[in-house]
């Protein structure tokens, strides 16, 4: 026996008021016209009365949505206009006259659709209250595809749609408030391309003949400077798989700081899961990565190598976007032009630093955090990690992603923030 075939919902179509308006002109009656387009009497009867347009009359052109007193009989029951009335063209002198058209029919159910799914399908005490969590996890530095994730338990509101409600200046909120959607300034033009202290057994291209695993597995290097006159900078570390950010404080920008950071780290978290975590490093042509050997040498003892360090052709940052990308998150708590010395900076101030980030709810990771991937898949190295480097999950309610977060953290200790 066959099942019962499910039973579907359509518009009707333009070819659907085409056949309406041919039937209309051939003085067909309403069920004929139904029958011969699959659809209801009621369906072609409400169809009619709702596009009609009027011809001759108040509100020419327009959409007739009633009829004065005294009309037409035809204009107040079916087929409520005058298609196929024999004075329709000539003969009539009734000053009222409407008409059905497919083409202006069809015009006024697509602007009908359109506005329709315009504004906001919630109660206005109910969108009020969303817009006001949504406003202040946007102070805090979050995203709208990261509210989205970490808020689905109290709204289903897509990302999309939060940023077309910023857009159109809900709750006050513009584009302006979106860090992606300001633009930034052109890059200077630079020099000539300068020659590279590393061989072809360290190029970009070697590093792309590595298995997949080591390439997927592979952890990005780069450093962020502060201000011109800082000696400070922070070393960064990018996990690929966990997403993970890692900031450690170098006291110059050399290849010698460089090394003893990375040494300090693997003293840190032990041989093994150094070699895990760090054991394939991709990195770019700043002079303070010019000395591979030290890069690579391990600092304990037994131990040739540490890792494996390749380089980035000159100039081709995006080869290591996932470094890049993770920047502009940190330079949410560390921005740019504010006048933060990096000078100033210690330690916690790190150990904040990689908290907050690191707890960010993340759309690529189905909203986990990068803090909490590592404890899944690797829990032994992330526990060394996390306790080598004072790093912890922040909760969302607590996540600030902005400098009052670092100053916050300074206060507690008795010192001055960093603004």
């Amino acid at each position: 026996m066959e099942g019962k075939k499910q039973k579907r919902y359509f518009r009707l179509d333009k070819a659907d008021r085409v056949a309406i308006e041919r039937g209309l002109d051939k003085r067909e009656g309403g069920r004929a016209i139904a029958r011969s387009i699959g659809r209801s009497n009621s369906t072609v009867s409400d169809e009619v009365r709702r596009n009609r347009t009027v011809t001759r009359g108040p509100g020419k052109g327009g959409r007739a949505d009633a009829v004065p007193d005294g009309a037409c009989p035809r204009l107040l029951a079916w087929p409520w206009v005058c298609n196929g009335c024999g004075r329709r063209r000539y003969h009539c002198s009734r000053p009222w006259r409407c008409e059905y058209s497919a083409a202006r029919a069809q015009t006024l159910a697509d602007a009908l659709l359109s506005e329709a799914r315009r504004g906001v399908n919630a109660r206005e005490g109910d969108f009020e209250a969303m817009m006001a969590a949504v406003r202040a996890d946007m102070a805090r530095g979050l995203s709208p595809a990261q509210i989205a994730e970490a808020r689905k338990g109290q709204f289903e509101v897509s990302a999309s749609t939060l940023y077309r409600w910023i857009g159109s200046g809900c709750a006050g909120m513009s584009n302006m408030d979106l860090r992606r959607k300001v633009g930034y300034k052109p890059r200077k033009g630079g020099s000539g391309a300068r020659p590279t202290p590393h061989g072809p057994e360290r190029s970009y291209a070697a590093f792309l003949s590595l298995p997949a695993d080591r390439r997927d597995s592979a952890c990005e290097m780069d450093c962020v400077i502060g201000l011109a006159r800082d000696r400070q900078c922070l070393l960064t570390l990018y996990h690929r798989p966990s997403r993970l950010q890692l900031a450690l404080l170098l006291p110059e920008k050399t290849p010698s700081a460089v090394a003893a950071a990375l040494g300090s780290l693997e003293r840190a978290v032990g041989k093994r899961e150094f070699a895990r975590l760090f054991g394939t490093v991709l990195t770019d042509n700043g002079p303070e990565f010019s000395d591979f050997a030290s890069i690579e040498r391990s600092a304990l003892p037994g131990k040739a190598a540490r890792c494996e360090a390749h380089c980035c052709d000159v100039r081709q940052s995006q080869q290591k976007a996932g470094c890049e990308r993770n920047h502009v998150e940190l330079r949410k708590l560390l921005p740019k032009g504010r006048g933060i010395s990096f000078d100033a900076l210690d330690g916690r101030d790190c150990a904040e630093l990689m908290s907050q980030l690191n707890s960010e709810p993340r759309p690529s990771l189905m909203g986990l955090s990068p803090i909490a991937m590592p404890r899944a898949a690797m829990p032994h190295e992330a526990e060394a990690l996390t306790d080598a480097l004072g790093m912890r999950e922040v909760p969302y309610g607590r996540l600030d992603l902005t400098p009052r977060a670092l100053s916050a953290a300074r206060a507690e200790r008795g010192l001055p923030p960093l603004l």
